[in-house]
């Protein structure tokens, strides 16, 4: 026995060894990685989608601005303590998307929150009937409302001195400044109120703090009346970044901005019921497969369940360490990728018994029988790899995420069948050949009968 298949067997069984120490329990972290992810579809949680109005972007810049806005969300969203959400670009028809999944919330509402895209502090004054209305100033030519997209990423919280409540310490940035001084300038005497966004935060007239403006504001400002608990989020929030563009959904050529294109929840049962009938329609699959090698091709047959088993303690290693979301398209293509390995074993061994009828030894048997056989697996897998980046391409195009996660899952799955079925089963099968434990044919699914003269 060559030392070198004694070698890449300990190594087979190293890599089997440490892939089941990272996957179990599936539910635990391992070397800095979350436990497996699932998607939205498997654990619940809210979809949403919002597209970007980018007319007044420079043309060119539209990429750089977009990955600022991901960049935004995703901080905003780490700032609230949820790790596994998801936040992608997509581009359709030359108009920008962002599509958000954030898992375990079920409401829509709180998921918007949550984002922060609604997280926009806006001063408002009153008009000569008392009703509030956007504060605004100009600035190079421009009318712009006051609101905290033009506060510094640096506000903190402090408490006055006296009452011990907290207080919001902000600082405006040049634009802000400008806006601040004439806004100010001109209610002197008057209320300025802040507003959480298009939202009441609290009370009938919805404002957080309506103080009179005693003197012209510049630089800074503090905001008062916020709990200790409202403050330590909207300044997290606030300090994540600005969104730099606004994010709503077209209508034609009418844009409504905070307005989802599409929003969508999936109940946390619902989630834990596709996932109990995803294992059990798995379970059936793989004991269905199971059977049938070890009736029709015997030994190797064994041989090539042990090799699934450990290509299936890999495959969920892979998910969860680099890691990657599953979905329930992607649970489909972890099974597919399993027939996939199936019939590259099936291809092998249909080789092999050819070999053997032909009369050729045990040992040569299967060395030609994965010779041959290694052709056809290569060019079947490489049509299906050519499927996989066209489906991951239209996913991305069509903004149909579940089918890119199937394409991701089923390339993963078919390239890891090849390492197990030309590596771990091959290695298998020399080690049961050259130590001579079982020669008789009828255990490789050959018969005496079945032989015939070799005349090589």
């Amino acid at each position: 026995m060559k030392r070198s298949t004694v070698y890449l067997f300990i190594f087979i069984l190293a890599l089997f060894g440490f892939a089941l120490w990272s996957i179990v329990p599936l539910d635990r972290n391992v070397l800095g990685r979350e436990r497996l992810k699932l998607g939205l579809d498997l654990k619940g949680g809210c979809y949403l989608v919002y597209q970007a109005d980018l007319r007044e972007a420079e043309p060119g810049t539209e990429d750089e601005i977009m990955e600022g806005v991901k960049g935004v969300i995703e901080r905003r969203i780490n700032a609230l303590g949820i790790t596994e959400s998801t936040v992608q670009i997509q581009k359709h028809a030359e108009r920008y998307s962002i599509v958000i999944q954030i898992p375990g919330i079920a409401d829509v509402e709180k998921a918007k929150e949550m984002v922060g895209l609604f997280t926009v502090l806006e001063f408002r004054e009153q008009d000569v009937v008392g009703n509030w209305t956007p504060a605004k100033g100009t600035v190079n030519g421009t009318e712009m409302t006051l609101t905290s997209r033009y506060f510094k990423e640096n506000t903190y919280i402090s408490f006055d001195p006296l009452t011990q409540k907290p207080l919001l310490v902000f600082e405006w940035d040049e634009t802000g400044t400008q806006l601040s001084e004439q806004i100010t300038q001109r209610l002197i005497g008057k209320p300025l109120a802040i507003f959480l966004g298009d939202k009441p935060l609290r009370g009938e007239d919805g404002y957080i703090i309506a103080p009179t403006v005693q003197e012209k504001i510049s630089e800074r400002g503090v905001i008062t009346g916020l709990s200790l608990t409202d403050a330590e989020t909207l300044s997290r929030l606030l300090n994540a970044g600005r969104i730099r563009v606004p994010l709503g959904k077209w209508e034609g050529e009418e844009f409504k901005p905070n307005i989802p294109l599409y929003d969508r929840t999936v109940d946390a049962t619902l989630g834990q019921d596709s996932i109990q009938r995803s294992i059990v329609a798995a379970a059936i699959g793989i004991v269905l497969l199971a059977i049938f090698m070890l009736l029709y091709y015997r030994l190797p047959g064994l041989v090539a369940c042990l090799s699934l088993g450990i290509y299936g303690v890999l495959l969920l290693a892979i998910f969860k360490l680099v890691p990657i979301t599953l979905t329930l398209p992607g649970v489909a293509g972890f099974v597919v990728s399993f027939g996939m390995a199936v019939d590259a074993n099936v291809l092998i061994f249909e080789r092999i018994k050819e070999e053997l009828r032909a009369g050729r030894s045990l040992g040569a048997s299967v060395e030609a029988g994965f010779n041959r056989a290694w052709t056809a697996i290569r060019d079947s897998n490489i049509t299906t790899f050519i499927a996989c980046l066209v489906l991951f391409w239209l996913g991305g195009e069509l903004g149909a995420l579940m089918v890119r996660g199937f394409a991701v899952t089923l390339f993963i799955g078919v390239a890891l069948s090849m390492f197990t079925a030309i590596t771990v089963t091959r290695t298998f099968l020399r080690l049961i050949v050259h130590s001579r434990v079982i020669n008789n044919l009828a255990a490789y699914g050959v018969t005496p009968l079945q032989i015939t003269r070799n005349t090589r």
